[in-house]
């Protein structure tokens, strides 16, 4: 392990706003935060959103920024990832915003019923050979209708038509309200929306930077889960 990893991790372990629960507790049910992350994580009483493979978490920030009234929280699995965007969040003095270090396949585990508002899919991996592993496959389908509120809301924001196409198709067969969907977000979506959902979509990670300008098209679903 490279010494930036190291100092990563160590320091990953000084922020209060990591949470890093083992995998042990998961699975026993034992992890304390289960269905008490408003009160006793955030100490406050907010919609809860998650963005689940949250990377750096930079689209976890941005919400952050727009959308203060929001108890904020990234998902991952890297902590070396995740560092950067704890670091953010302390430098910039960002409250009610925070990271979870564990598998998305963990989800259940991790979140009571009926305990999130809204989850966002950013840039996640298509998995072109995998399509049970897709993040809006029915199996996380299923998990999300666990944890989220009746009416909770899914958003993917994608540079990947593969899995644009297979999330419509999946909403579809499954009968879930479609709320809104663009192939082509900067051409067209953010020019028929509000000001406040303009500055949502525009917050824009690293990696989406530089696939716009290799000329990639970003694709954008939000729908409801019932």
């Amino acid at each position: 392990m490279g010494k930036n990893k190291q100092f990563r991790f160590a320091e990953n372990r000084t922020f209060q706003h990591v949470v890093q629960p083992t995998f042990a507790e998961l699975m026993e049910g034992r992890f304390p935060l289960r269905g008490r992350w408003n009160s006793d994580f955030f100490q406050r009483d907010a919609p809860l959103v998650l963005e689940l493979g949250c990377g750096k978490g930079e689209y976890t920030i941005g919400l952050s920024r727009l959308e203060p009234q929001h108890n904020h929280l990234g998902v991952d699995i890297k902590g070396a990832r995740i560092w950067r965007g704890a670091r953010t969040v302390k430098e910039e003095g960002l409250a009610h915003t925070g990271f979870l270090r564990t598998h998305v396949d963990h989800l259940t585990k991790a979140f009571a019923p009926g305990e999130v508002d809204a989850i966002w899919l950013t840039f996640s991996d298509p998995q072109l050979g995998k399509p049970r592993k897709r993040l809006t496959s029915p199996l996380f389908l299923d998990r999300y209708r666990e944890v989220l509120k009746p009416g909770g809301l899914v958003h993917l924001k994608t540079d990947s038509p593969v899995l644009y196409e297979y999330t419509l198709e999946q909403i579809a067969e499954q009968g879930l309200p479609l709320l809104e969907h663009s192939d082509n977000v900067y051409a067209d979506l953010v020019h028929r929306v509000g000001p406040g959902e303009q500055a949502i979509l525009n917050i824009r990670t690293f990696y989406e930077r530089m696939w716009l300008l290799e000329g990639r098209i970003i694709h954008y679903v939000r729908f409801a889960i019932s």
